[in-house]
Order: structure tokens, then sequence, then C-alpha cells
């Protein structure tokens, strides 16, 4: 029966991970005292409410694409067509490419996300009740890693136990450590939603009420999984 302890052992773990993770999440989420029904974004603002400064960045480079100002390689690099004029974001893209006039994506995303445009957009949502502060999406963090923690904890004490059980128990000891196994992938998962992370609960039915008719709109609330595939490629995707 030495496998029962070790059960108790992942549920205890479990469930004070998934605790944790659901608490934090209920505490960001519900953070400010946004009102959707009478705001407005941009589409910098929906693509950082979807899928924080990394999306931003993503927007930046294909509407410059898009309008001709930037070339995107399904090699994965950026080259300047036109370097004139922009705005606040498409200058901060401009000058993350730097003087050579081309330069990789994966370079650029960390240099973009660091402008002080970016972090105006952040603080603006924040204000405004829309996006998840700071100090909340590292609670959710952390919870998510404790989430983790009891993920990777349950299979290696099954491992140990079942073996040393009875052969009349390891079906019973297989389905109960089955239980925490589930319950702890299930909030890793959900945990993990990037609009989870970045949008409030106001801010998430914001993003709701968007039409993503028009590709940028698409792009800002649903990805680059939206894109054409060399596009895809530009941007690193799958």
């Amino acid at each position: 029966m030495v496998w029962i302890p070790l059960l108790l052992v992942a549920c205890a773990v479990t469930a004070v991970a998934c605790a944790r993770l659901c608490r934090a999440a209920v505490a960001a989420g519900g953070t400010g005292a946004g009102t959707p029904g009478e705001a407005e974004l941009t589409l910098g603002e929906a693509a950082f409410l979807a899928g924080g400064p990394r999306r931003v960045t993503d927007l930046a480079l294909v509407s410059m694409h898009r309008a001709r100002r930037l070339l995107l390689a399904h090699t994965g690099w950026a080259t300047v067509v036109d370097g004139s004029g922009g705005d606040e974001l498409e200058r901060a893209v401009l000058g993350a490419i730097g003087p050579d006039g081309q330069a990789p994506v994966p370079r650029l995303r960390p240099a973009v996300a660091a402008a002080p445009c970016v972090r105006r957009i952040e603080e603006g949502l924040v204000e405004r009740g829309f996006a998840v502060p700071g100090a909340g999406r590292r609670e959710v963090a952390a919870g998510l890693r404790a989430v983790r923690g009891a993920f990777l904890l349950t299979p290696a004490l099954a491992a140990v136990s079942v073996p040393l059980a009875a052969e009349a128990e390891r079906a019973p000891a297989l389905a109960g450590f089955a239980l925490p196994l589930t319950a702890a992938g299930l909030c890793w998962a959900i945990g993990r939603h990037p609009r989870g992370r970045w949008a409030s609960h106001a801010g998430q039915r914001l993003l709701a009420g968007l039409s993503a008719e028009d590709p940028l709109t698409a792009l800002a609330t649903r990805g680059p999984a939206v894109l054409e595939p060399e596009l895809r490629d530009a941007l690193g995707g799958p």
C-alpha cells in the first residue's frame, strides 16, 4: 500500500498548485474597472491584449510589409524598403533593424518590445483596466511554474510506487495518479492561454467584440496563424 501515501502527496501538491494558479488568474483578470461598452482599441492595443509585446511587434512588421516599407523574407529576415516617416511603433522597428537596413526577426522582437511606445501601450491599457499589471502576470507565471512542477511530479511518483504495488492494486493506483495528472495538465493548459496572460476580464470581453474581417485586425487578435505561409515562415511560425 505504499502507493497510497505517495498518491496523497501528488494530490496535495496538485491541489495547492492549482489553487494558487486559479487565485492568481482570478485576481489578475479582475484588476481595474474597464468599461468595454464605452471603449475603443487601436490595433496596437488589441495586439497587446491578445498576445503581448510579441504580437505588437508582429503586427508592426506585417503592417509595414503590406505597406511596402519593409520586406519580410521567408528566411526570417526583415529588410528596410522605405525608412522615412511612420508612427512611433514603425520608427521603433526601423531603429531596431539599425543602419544596415536588414536584421533577423528574432533579434527585432526584444528590441521593439522594450521600446517606450510599447510600454506606453501597456501602461495605458493597465490604467484603463483592460490589461493585467506586471505584478499580476508575475503571480500567474509563478502559479504556472507550480502547476508544471505538480504535473511533472505526479508521473514520477507513479513510476516509483506502481511497480511496488501488488498486482491487483496496480490498476487502481494508475487510475488514482491519473486524477492529479489530469487536473494539473488542464490547469496548465488553460493558464498558458495568451489572452489570459495579458488581458483582464474586461479586456477579453473587448477583444471578443472585435471583427476579424480586416486582415490586420485578425492578426492582432488571432496571431500569425491567420497569415499566408510565407509570412508565417518570416515570423518564425510553424
